[in-house]
């Protein structure tokens, strides 16, 4: 391989890494935020605890 084909080779794999890595951080956010409707939910009443607990189990 030449230094030019090199390059390109590593320039491709840090876009596929980063690719990777965004969409990672895409999925813990919305597992994230999933707990904070979750908690915002049972502070404003509309469910209870036990259903709380529940679902609460179910994003773990």
């Amino acid at each position: 391989m030449s230094g030019e084909s090199m390059g390109f080779s590593w320039l491709i794999f840090l876009i596929l890494i980063l690719t990777v890595i965004y969409f990672i951080n895409r999925l813990l956010e919305e597992d994230s935020s999933a707990k904070d409707i979750l908690d915002r939910r049972y502070a404003n009443g509309e469910i209870d605890e036990d259903e709380y607990k529940k679902m609460r189990s179910l994003l773990h």
